[in-house]
């Protein structure tokens, strides 16, 4: 006899955790391509939101710790971190709604406020992924100086995945060929490490019950609140209401647009390693500016 996943096992004994029992029935729901999502429901009517992957040691603890810091600022909804455990994690169950009057721009202001809770260093308290790929926090140096953060952490490390990866050195060339003037332009916003969500884009929230903004899967980090912004550009962008609501509250510094693309490039780089060749060419259009 075949046996069973470690993650199936998992579900109902971590579920059990919660004092409601095993669950009546586990349905599987749309949740992405990288882990599989169900909704468990329990006797007594509770719905709760179950994810599970196997083979990635410590992802969801990792989920976890972010969306407990994101919950920290008190700026915008996240679920409720109810269990977590190797290969599972269950959140409150969200039920999505219609948004509400005015949504694009309550969003905006209500991530500005998301911006203005600070760390006090550039990075996490620990590596986390963003998506499948491990995503690395540790402080460069003192902690305090973004653009190395920045190179190091997130470019640098993915053109060094691609080689790895099959995608050859030239990447890597070109961000070493750039990097002075890359340091330069990440340089010219000089602000405290703001907390992001790390990987925001349509896919990366939802309307609650109420229609209200909620943020899920996130990847997050301290960092410069522009790198944030960007990724909400990269594919297709948010509603206008959203840029201008968030400008409004907190307009961005001088020279954001010309940063845009290298905030871009690391989601442009991540992609590469995860899903394939077809995003080789923009990550090397990028990167030839700079070279």
């Amino acid at each position: 006899m075949r046996k069973p996943a470690a993650s199936a096992l998992a579900v109902p004994q971590l579920l059990n955790k919660l004092g409601r029992g095993a669950p009546v029935s586990m349905k599987a729901v749309g949740g992405g391509c990288i882990a599989r999502a169900s909704i468990a429901t329990f006797a007594d009517g509770l719905t709760v939101f179950v994810k599970t992957k196997q083979g990635s040691p410590g992802m969801f603890e990792r989920e976890a710790e972010g969306l407990a810091a994101l919950a920290e600022a008190d700026a915008i909804r996240v679920p409720a971190v109810l269990a977590v455990g190797e290969g599972v994690l269950v959140l409150e169950a969200i039920q999505s709604a219609p948004k509400c009057a005015g949504f694009a721009e309550l969003f905006g202001e209500q991530f500005a406020s998301l911006h203005r809770h600070q760390g006090s260093f550039f990075g996490f308290y620990s590596d986390n992924f963003i998506g499948a790929t491990e995503q690395l926090n540790s402080r460069v140096g003192n902690g305090d100086c973004w653009p190395d953060f920045f190179f190091e952490r997130r470019l640098l490390y993915q053109v060094k995945l691609a080689a790895r990866n099959g995608y050859g050195h030239e990447l890597q060339q070109l961000l070493l060929s750039g990097q002075r003037q890359i340091m330069e332009l990440l340089a010219a916003s000089d602000e405290l490490p703001s907390i992001l969500h790390g990987d925001l884009w349509g896919g990366n929230y939802l309307a609650d019950e109420q229609g209200r903004p909620c943020l899920i899967d996130p990847a997050v980090y301290f960092g410069h609140r522009e790198a944030d912004l960007a990724m909400t550009r990269l594919f297709g962008g948010f509603e206008a209401g959203f840029y201008r609501a968030y400008n409004e509250a907190w307009p961005l510094a001088p020279g954001h647009e010309e940063r845009l693309h290298l905030y871009q490039l690391y989601h442009l780089l991540n992609h590469l390693n995860l899903f394939g060749m077809s995003y080789y060419g923009q990550c090397r259009q990028i990167l030839q500016r700079y070279a």
